[in-house]
């Protein structure tokens, strides 16, 4: 997916300007309220035909994952977290090489052919592209992003629940077809109260969100065919004359995607890179989720089940979406700007796409009272959860989310944000910092825009500012084991190397890595990296200690940590180490889950006590 977002690309600085500047829309807040309110109602309960999705899949990047996704699914059933009598599937995209969520979406299509032959093309089905490691945000690699918490809920609110409350009103008015969407990203809007979106024509039907040019270069952006109406409306049905994926500004001008103004609008654009955009700004139009109906889902499984194997990554907007409309052209299959991985079979294979899905409609529902949020990386995720963010108020998202933990001071800026975490009275955590399914005994202090996930911390401990620590389950020889990742939330997992010789080019909390392995006392050699030897990265370097007990393994870890910042010596030398690689592929999913089990029963048990303190 073309997943910018509408606040992410912008300096912190500016999101915090932005933010203060634009006040949430009233009646964003409010439709957005009316949705979580219906889907909570619908938890636990069974659906009849036609009241919600007939199926729910969400796609996995290999059966290790599909395995803890369908572990997590049916824990939220057991325990009625999500609505009954639909069919939750999780499709694992097979093993070879990466197919994008493109392919993704061609694999699930055969699933659900094998799982219900022809009678799948009359059901009402929700794609969740889920599939990944989430290395821009890794507290969410080893449990999958689609079960990202979310600060509010009882119980609390996963990424899962927050798409299917949002799209709530989408079954009741769309034709038998797939809706495709990403895990990541959080799509809000406000229409009339007599108003629907409906999913009810032919071919692809996306939704679009007006934004400023800047968020158009990291977004599909949309080219509409003329429109006569002056006013703006919140919900506008407009046809495409054609797709553009990331486009330059150049390129938006010279293809008329730019849009000038009509009439007022009532709230600033989503993702505006100013603080404010005055309503002489120009927009364009960009993309989020998209529909398409069964008949072009069928085309394209034909087409999947005659190539018969995938060796490329394609790409469900920038490959589907870009054949799309009168004014499509081919030009755009030669362009590899955007891949993360360039191959052999890729330009062929989006040409074969292209010919096969040209002259399809793509069909356009504009909704002028929209916003489109992306939490899919560690300072997105920092910014909305703690700052001053519109999608806090919108959300109703708490600064204390479930949790047993005395109080917040108020700070003049951010707060803290604790989610199901139990925290000792004499804890501190400075703002700017989440804490999540977590532990925090007497004396621990957390500082500045930290992330802290799944880690128990029984000692007087200090966790430096911009911390991230992160612990995993492991099953290893039928044993269970414990490793915590702890970097810096700035980090870039991503960054590689192709040689031992170049991992002085690779920072670890803002410290060469060469420096930080002087002071564990590891020697650079091929041993100290796992996975492929041609691709040295944080995420495949073994430097991260497994020992016997959750809390023995954040304290080892957070000893590393410190004594890169203190420079001072901590020896690894004689430590199990692993990679981050390696932890998601030992990952004890059970045990992590029974884990935030125990956190939930307490605090479940210490608030039912305080109440019949109270009542007395």
């Amino acid at each position: 997916m073309s997943q910018g977002a509408c606040v992410r690309c912008l300096p912190a600085s500016y999101q915090e300007v932005l933010a203060k500047s634009i006040p949430a829309g009233e009646s964003l807040r409010e439709a957005t309220q009316r949705r979580l309110r219906r889907f909570s109602e619908l938890r636990g309960k069974s659906m009849a035909a036609g009241e919600f999705w007939d199926i729910v899949v969400i796609t996995a990047a290999d059966e290790k994952q599909e395995l803890a996704y369908k572990q997590q699914l049916s824990e939220k059933l057991k325990k009625k977290e999500l609505p009954l009598g639909v069919q939750y599937h999780v499709f694992a995209d097979p093993p070879g090489a990466k197919i994008g969520n493109g392919g993704a979406t061609l694999c699930a299509l055969r699933c659900l052919e094998k799982l219900y032959g022809d009678e799948w093309i009359s059901f009402t089905i929700l794609l969740i592209h889920s599939g990944g490691y989430s290395q821009r945000l890794p507290s969410a690699s080893a449990l999958g992003k689609i079960f990202t918490a979310l600060p509010f809920g009882s119980p609390i609110y996963q990424m899962l629940e927050l798409k299917l409350a949002m799209y709530i009103d989408f079954p009741s008015h769309m034709n038998p077809g797939i809706l495709i969407t990403c895990a990541d990203d959080i799509e809000l809007y406000s229409i009339g109260e007599s108003e629907f979106i409906r999913f009810d024509k032919p071919g692809f039907t996306a939704l679009a969100h007006p934004s400023s040019l800047t968020v158009g270069t990291t977004h599909g952006v949309f080219v509409l065919e003329p429109f006569n109406h002056l006013e703006y409306r919140d919900l506008e049905y407009r046809s495409c004359h054609r797709f553009l994926h990331k486009p330059s500004i150049e390129e938006m001008y010279e293809f008329d995607a730019v849009c000038r103004p009509r009439k007022l609008f009532q709230q600033g654009f989503a993702g505006s890179d100013i603080p404010s955009l005055r309503l002489e700004a120009e927009y364009v139009y960009t993309d989020s989720l998209f529909y398409m109906d069964h008949n072009t889902a069928k085309k394209l499984l034909a087409f999947y089940e005659q190539i018969g194997t995938l060796h490329c990554e394609i790409d469900a907007y920038g490959d589907f979406l870009q054949a799309l409309g009168p004014g499509a052209t081919v030009e755009y299959t030669k362009n590899t700007l955007n891949v993360t991985k360039e191959d052999s079979e890729l330009v062929d294979m989006r040409q074969r796409i292209f010919h096969l899905l040209k002259g399809t409609p793509l069909n356009v529902v504009v909704l002028n009272n929209s916003k489109f949020y992306h939490i899919g990386t560690t300072e997105e995720y920092l910014f909305h959860f703690t700052g001053d963010s519109n999608l806090k108020s919108e959300l109703g998202l708490q600064s204390i989310a479930f949790s047993l933990f005395p109080s917040i001071p108020e700070y003049s800026t951010n707060k803290p944000c604790i989610i199901q975490s139990i925290l000792d009275s004499t804890c501190s955590v400075k703002p700017g910092s989440v804490v999540e399914y977590s532990r925090l005994g007497p004396d621990v202090s957390v500082g500045e825009n930290c992330i802290i996930s799944g880690a128990y911390v029984k000692t007087t401990a200090v966790l430096p500012a911009y911390s991230f620590v992160c612990s995993l389950s492991l099953k290893m020889n039928g044993h269970l084991k414990y490793s915590t990742m702890a970097c810096g939330v700035q980090d870039n997992l991503k960054k590689n190397v192709k040689t031992l010789s170049d991992v002085k080019l690779l920072q670890f909390f803002g410290v060469c890595l060469l420096s930080c392995l002087d002071i564990w006392n590891l020697k650079v050699t091929e041993e100290l990296f796992s996975g492929n030897k041609s691709c040295l990265s944080l995420w495949n370097a073994r430097i991260f200690p497994v020992c016997s007990s959750l809390s023995d393994s954040v304290t080892t870890s957070l000893k590393m940590l410190n004594a890169v910042q203190n420079k001072s010596t901590f020896s690894l030398n004689n430590c199990k180490l692993l990679s981050i690689e390696e932890m998601l592929f030992y990952k004890d999913v059970e045990d992590m889950i029974t884990y935030r089990e125990q956190i939930s029963l307490e605090i479940t048990l210490n608030r039912k006590q305080s109440d019949l303190e109270t009542s007395y």
